[in-house]
């Protein structure tokens, strides 16, 4: 019995210890945060914020990648969709339109949150639509750049 309990604490102990992988991919014209529409996504660069997300997250390990073509996202997802623990995804303007995004999304094993620096839903009626929400685990929107850290937050 004392041998059992040894095991399966060292096991437990073993498995908090994993470190977790998150991906980060961003869709086209997001490589621009910093330079466009300041007043709706704010004047710091997304790799200027992945490096405080980093720091602030330490104990996981984080892959970012941005494209401006819809094919390459969908690439992405399917070669991290099954290895990694969570996808945070902020396909931009590709939110509105992807069928392609929605599916690979909902072909995956890895939870994907669908994120958005601005609160869609008070924008330009297009943007109401999103083809990723519903194979998503969740969606968090409106909190700038904020938003990425609660998407993290929320796969811990």
């Amino acid at each position: 019995m004392t041998l059992f309990f040894y095991i399966k604490t060292n096991y437990l102990f073993l498995q908090k210890q994993k470190i977790m992988k998150i991906a980060i991919l961003n869709g086209p014209n997001l490589n621009l945060l910093g330079k466009r529409e300041p007043e709706i996504y704010g004047s710091q660069t997304f790799e200027d914020y992945f490096e405080i997300l980093k720091a602030k997250f330490p104990q996981l390990e984080f892959v970012y990648y941005q494209s401006n073509i819809e094919g390459e996202l969908i690439g992405k997802i399917q070669e991290l969709g099954f290895s990694y623990d969570g996808i945070i995804l902020n396909a931009g303007a590709y939110t509105h339109t992807s069928v392609g995004i929605g599916d690979a999304i909902k072909a995956v094993t890895t939870p994907v949150i669908e994120v958005h620096i601005s609160n869609t839903y008070g924008r330009e009626s297009f943007r109401h639509q999103s083809y990723i929400s519903g194979n998503a685990k969740g969606v968090i929107l409106g909190f700038g750049l904020k938003s990425y850290d609660l998407a993290i937050q929320s796969f811990l």
